[in-house]
């Protein structure tokens, strides 16, 4: 290897040890938002977002002025949404409780995560995920329905009424 690709390869990788440095925290929750898995315990949101960060490692240069944290975070989202389809809509695994989005299906998920946390707007969406604009808008508006359900009461343990408990 002649030194210039030597200091093209060391210059290379400080830049993208930078771009991680700022933004592996956002894409990280992102991952774990789309898997709906605790912030603490996220293993499948971290390998998400493994195989999206060595993607654009693998396509640094290619990138030429393109903001790479728009190609990781696409890289993300299209990763997410192919494996929730290649189950038939159902992720292989169930999510642990305690996710924020848990209780929303994959699709539901992808399409809040995109709009809400991301600010990706409707027509862009639906262009990446190959849906009319109106079945994004949808599918929002369903998961904000079932996200501002209120919880179902505790259930009170069987009890003549009037008795005060000892």
């Amino acid at each position: 290897m002649r030194p210039r690709h030597a200091c093209d390869d060391v210059r290379r990788a400080q830049e993208f040890r930078a771009y991680v440095a700022g933004a592996g925290g956002r894409l990280l929750h992102t991952a774990t938002l789309l898997t709906a898995e605790p912030r603490d315990a996220n293993p499948r949101a971290q390998r998400l977002l493994t195989l999206a960060l060595a993607r654009t490692y693998a396509c640094w240069e290619r990138l030429h002025g393109e903001d790479p944290y728009d190609h990781t975070r696409q890289y993300l989202m299209i990763r997410f949404a192919l494996g929730a389809l290649r189950h038939g809509g159902r992720l292989p695994f169930r999510p642990r409780p305690g996710g924020p989005l848990a209780g929303l299906s994959p699709q539901e998920r992808l399409v809040l995560v995109m709009r809400l946390h991301e600010g990706i707007g409707e027509e862009r969406a639906a262009a990446l995920l190959g849906l009319p604009a109106e079945r994004v808008r949808a599918v929002q508006n369903r998961a904000m329905a079932v996200m501002l359900r209120p919880a179902p009461e505790p259930a009170r343990a069987p009890g003549r009424v009037g008795t005060v408990p000892s």
